[in-house]
Formats: C-alpha cells, structure tokens, sequence
C-alpha cells in the first residue's frame, strides 16, 4: 500500500498526470476492493488538482448511484440521461463541459460548481460507472484532463469484475 503521492510541483497539467497515473496504478494494482480503489482514486484526483469535487456514481438497477467522493454533500442518484453525467453514461462518451449553467438539463449539486468533466467506466461494452468532477472556475478542464481521465478510466474498468 502507498503511504505517500508524488506530486510535482513545477510543471504543467500533464506533467502531473504523468506522474500520478503511474502511482495510481500501483495504488489500485494490489487492491481486490472496488470501493477502496476508487476512494483512493477521487484523493489522489482531488489532492493533485484541488478540484472542487471528484468522486463516482455507480451504476445500479437502472440509475447512478453515489460512490466514493471527495468534496461536499453530492445528490445521491441521477436518471439515465440526466444533466451531465447521465448524458455521459446514456452516450457512453466523455462530457467536457466549460460552463455548467450552459449544459441542457445540468443538475446543480451545488451552485459553487461552474465547469465539469464525466468520464465513463466502460467494461464489456457497457458503462458500470462515471467520474464526475467539478471544479469552482469556469472553463476549468480541457484536452488534457480528457486524454488522462480517459486512460485512468480505462485502468479501472480493466480491474472492475463486473
């Protein structure tokens, strides 16, 4: 178990990505627990960037369900299809969104949140969860936050057993 994350303090977005990616994996690599990995996933995510919330919905009978997060309360389930990360899980893509208020339908958890990013777990063709995460500045996420929240996406849907 990693008692302590690297962080590099002089570089850009990527640079971090690239060094927390690899950490992450290890973190996860010798972990059977699903909640556990993805509790320590949304502390690593939240401790690296200071985003404003990071955490998972899971899906279950048919709607998403809160799971591990770091950040303030959170609604506790979306609809298939609902604001941002409903859509990302009806669609099975990525939702990066610049200004939440913009967003048709968006569900605001809390009114401090004014850009997001939903990322799907996709395992065997079919979305079994969503990284949602929020940030307090508008325009806050962009290519890079897609390209590695997609691969870190990837490495939990490789260790998800469903």
């Amino acid at each position: 178990m990693a008692e302590s994350l690297y962080i590099p303090k002089e570089t850009d977005k990527a640079g971090i990505y690239q060094a927390i990616l690899p950490q992450i994996e290890a973190l996860i690599s010798g972990e059977t627990d699903l909640y556990a990995n993805l509790a320590n996933v949304a502390a690593v995510l939240k401790e690296a960037f200071g985003f404003f919330w990071v955490g998972f919905y899971l899906v279950k009978d048919n709607e998403l369900v809160l799971g591990p997060f770091q950040g303030p309360l959170a609604c506790t389930r979306i609809s298939f299809g609902k604001g941002v990360c409903g859509t990302a899980w009806k669609e099975s893509r990525t939702q990066l969104v610049p200004d939440v208020d913009l967003f048709p339908g968006h569900i605001a958890c809390s009114s401090a949140s004014k850009s997001e990013i939903v990322v799907p777990g996709i395992k065997d063709g079919k979305v079994w969860c969503v990284l949602d995460v929020d940030s307090d500045q508008l325009d806050d996420f962009d290519q890079n936050d897609k390209i590695f929240l997609e691969e870190l996406m990837q490495l939990l849907s490789a260790k998800q057993s469903k």
